[in-house]
């Protein structure tokens, strides 16, 4: 399926079932040329996003001039608290082919990973008050839409619409996932504490963050001058 945006309207799709745990896949090919101001997202969230409790597992793609690099910018909400943004460039170009991007989500921690290679880790610490989505059954979504108020250098770079109309295209999304009903319990789902990272996938987490990490919110020492979150510590 493609997506595509002009300047009437941008799209999205999301999934029939509500899920609560599992990994989810999507292969996509990012907007070519000068995608400044885009935003291409693929996500879990509960459905009424607005509310005081809102969950969601976040992978937004921030387009660029033409010959810039994406940003791929993740964060997690969690019980209505987000604000844990940590932000990579790719080390390939996400325009030229189709790449796999995956949510792999259960009680003990959340994993994301680029084709396969983990980039992101985010542990449960509900045990030092830090909320975690555990609760809540998710839906998939992906959408595109006009971000261009902030998504490429703060703001600085519009959409220049005689581009428009601007499309994303993805394929073969897999959800191997627990699928929320009152008769279903998904507690165990997706491995446990048992299904993390091992010694290979451990040390390529470690090669992305000390190569294409932008931004990591535990590290921004303005933001948080007068001390980090306790997840950070």
């Amino acid at each position: 399926m493609s997506l595509a945006m002009d300047q009437h309207s941008g799209s999205g799709m999301a999934s029939k079932s509500y899920y609560l745990f599992g990994r989810f896949d999507m292969q996509a090919k990012l907007i070519s040329n000068n995608s400044a101001g885009t935003v291409t997202t693929f996500y879990v969230r509960l459905l009424s996003s607005t509310g005081t409790h809102h969950d969601e597992i976040d992978l937004e793609f921030l387009g660029n001039l033409s010959g810039n690099p994406y940003i791929l910018s993740t964060n997690l909400y969690a019980n209505g608290i987000g604000g844990r943004e940590m932000q990579f460039y790719l080390w390939f170009d996400p325009t030229e082919d189709f790449h796999t991007y995956s949510i792999d989500w259960n009680p003990q921690r959340i994993i994301i990973l680029v084709d396969n290679i983990p980039i992101r880790v985010i542990h449960n610490k509900e045990n030092i008050g830090v909320s975690f989505p555990t609760r809540q059954p998710m839906r998939v979504y992906t959408t595109l839409w006009d971000g261009d108020f902030w998504a490429t250098r703060g703001g600085k770079d519009k959409i220049d619409w005689s581009k428009a109309p601007f499309i994303a295209s993805f394929i073969n999304f897999n959800a191997n996932a627990c699928i929320a009903a009152p008769e279903t319990s998904c507690k165990g789902f997706n491995g446990g504490r048992n299904k993390g990272l091992n010694f290979q996938t451990r040390k390529q987490l470690k090669e992305i963050h000390l190569k294409w990490v932008v931004y990591d919110y535990c590290r921004d020492f303005i933001r948080f001058a007068h001390g980090f979150p306790p997840e950070c510590i």
